[in-house]
């Protein structure tokens, strides 16, 4: 799995970076399929601090989060939980398909 980080309109400290790379890398146990993991911290706002995330899967559309906060860390995690709630109804979605199917046919 791929992880890139960016900054838009300031800078991120190598320390901040890999910090954020951990964080986002844990998206990875509640979907196999994730190919990339794209962030982007946003520093136009002084008092807020944007982030956003967009995972690309296999053979599925990208899934994009966003989280704005008066910190950075904030806007990370509410950005990576927003992102795990996407992923674990994506992946429901999956595993019930087949099941729904047998339960009609019954």
């Amino acid at each position: 799995m791929q992880v890139n980080v960016s900054a838009r309109h300031g800078h991120l400290s190598p320390v901040s970076q890999s910090k954020i790379v951990s964080k986002v890398s844990r998206l990875r146990r509640y979907f196999d399929r994730i190919t990339s993991l794209n962030v982007t911290v946003d520093f136009a706002n002084t008092s807020l601090t944007g982030v956003e995330i967009i995972a690309s899967a296999e053979h599925f559309h990208d899934l994009v989060s966003h989280e704005t906060s008066a910190t950075l860390w904030r806007s990370v995690d509410g950005a990576v939980q927003k992102l795990e709630q996407q992923l674990r109804k994506h992946k429901e979605k999956l595993r019930g398909h087949k099941h729904a199917e047998t339960v009609r046919r019954s």
